[in-house]
């Protein structure tokens, strides 16, 4: 794999911050992190991401202000968040407001790997993925 944009990582834990950027970056992947909206607000008003990591809630904001964001600069980029709990509710609750993934916070590596691998695959089949992915929360409310 050789990107040729940024991983943008946003999440209020410094650590993780740092762990998923040496992991990334070891997989030749140019990583910038933020730490609240008005940080990703800032990056992407700057530069082009390939798809970007997001905690459910930040400081100033969640997910969903990350989302608006990424719809008014970048409207094609895959936005993952990442949560603590990760349970069926959120990743339902995270589909319908538009994000492409939920992963648990503080994953191994291989499973970040993984979900960056399975996202920037699949979005190229975004709207089938999409339409499964909602058709299935649709089938849970019944």
């Amino acid at each position: 794999m050789v990107p040729t944009e940024e991983i943008l990582v946003a999440s209020t834990d410094l650590e993780e911050r740092r762990r998923f950027a040496k992991v990334l970056e070891a997989e030749g992947w140019d990583v910038t992190c933020a730490a609240c909206v008005n940080d990703c607000r800032q990056t992407l008003s700057n530069r082009p991401v390939r798809m970007i990591l997001c905690d459910f809630r930040l400081p100033d904001g969640t997910y969903r202000d990350v989302l608006q964001l990424v719809r008014s600069f970048e409207p094609k980029v895959p936005l993952v968040v990442m949560s603590r709990l990760a349970d069926w509710d959120e990743y339902l609750d995270v589909l319908r407001h538009g994000a492409f993934d939920l992963i648990a916070s503080h994953c191994e590596p291989t499973d970040l790997l993984l979900a960056i691998s399975r996202t920037l695959r699949d979005e190229h089949a975004k709207p089938a993925v999409a339409e499964a992915r909602a058709a299935a929360a649709r089938a849970s409310r019944i």
